[in-house]
């Protein structure tokens, strides 16, 4: 281990078998630095970590600067990093520039194919997978080889995560996909946005059939939609995760105003299902560019970082 690491307050929470709060933010559709600054200052002391999204729709914010923003706020952040977009070469360069910015935890993504997304004309790039940047990052400083070197001097070692997808088909493909993300040294795993809470918890009893979760910290992604219009663009594009048509009814009744309450509401309700089951280790509270429902969410359903 290099003698630059250090664990992360995510790590150490997970290292010591507790709940962990995390939320995710994206950054801004600009270059204002001030912007993000302001965010991350509204989850100071809220959150054990701040997940900063990687063009996840739009192009946005580079990630890596928008993480080391955060972490200037006092808040630790999540870079997400996307093998869509960089190939081998890129990825291990900003896994390097992380490192130097002090960023320790590091959430690995496929990433959402670009045709979904309002640059469906540009091309991708999937050099490698996700299980393999996990592998990668986890081991950067002493091990080198997916772009010909041996290792990397003054790297920290990252705390790594990835994301399950309880609802991707076959499930047992899924499992296993998960199963060698746990081997290639994820620490962490967020889920996909929880809707669908029967298709969940099949899912949660085949991963914990094997263990896994007694192997890796897995946190419940809850996602929170405020509009009748977002709700259903959201479906639309994802058809997995599937929103129950029911909660497409409720959010679609009343005013603007009425629609975000209800949103928030639908999140909570989600939360307190999913606290009654054992073995989870926490939550991923997100929303689509409005934070202000993340905390709300998280207050309202008395998720605290302690």
């Amino acid at each position: 281990m290099s003698p630059k690491s250090k664990t992360t307050r995510l790590q150490a929470k997970i290292e010591s078998g507790q709940s962990a709060l995390i939320a995710e933010v994206h950054p801004p559709k600009s270059g204002d630095a001030a912007a993000v600054r302001a965010m991350a200052k509204e989850f100071v002391g809220r959150v054990h970590a701040l997940g900063v999204s990687d063009n996840r729709d739009e192009v946005r914010m580079s990630a890596l600067a928008a993480a080391s923003l955060v972490a200037g706020e006092g808040v630790e952040p999540i870079l997400h990093v996307t093998t869509r977009d960089r190939n081998r070469i890129a990825l291990t360069s900003d896994g390097l520039g992380a490192s130097a910015l002090g960023i320790g935890n590091v959430l690995c993504t496929t990433g959402t194919h670009q045709t979904l997304g309002a640059f469906a004309s540009a091309r991708n790039v999937f050099d490698i997978d996700s299980v393999h940047l996990i592998q990668m990052y986890s081991h950067l400083a002493d091990d080198g080889a997916w772009v010909g070197e041996k290792g990397f001097t003054g790297v920290g070692s990252f705390c790594v995560g990835g994301v399950a997808a309880p609802f991707a088909d076959p499930l047992e493909l899924q499992v296993s996909r998960l199963a060698k993300k746990v081997k290639a040294g994820a620490r962490f795993l967020v889920t996909q946005p929880i809707f669908d809470l029967d298709r969940f918890g099949a899912w949660w009893q085949a991963v914990t059939q094997r263990g896994l979760h007694q192997q890796v910290a897995i946190l419940a992604g809850v996602r929170v939609l405020t509009s009748a219009d977002q709700a259903n663009a959201y479906a639309q594009r994802r058809p997995l995760p599937m929103v129950p048509q029911a909660a497409l009814q409720r959010l679609g009744q009343g005013t603007a105003d009425a629609q975000r309450k209800a949103g928030i509401a639908l999140a909570c309700e989600t939360i307190e299902k999913l606290k009654a089951v054992a073995g989870l280790r926490g939550f991923d509270i997100s929303a689509q560019d409005d934070h202000a429902a993340v905390l709300a969410v998280m207050s309202a359903a008395g998720l605290k970082a302690d």
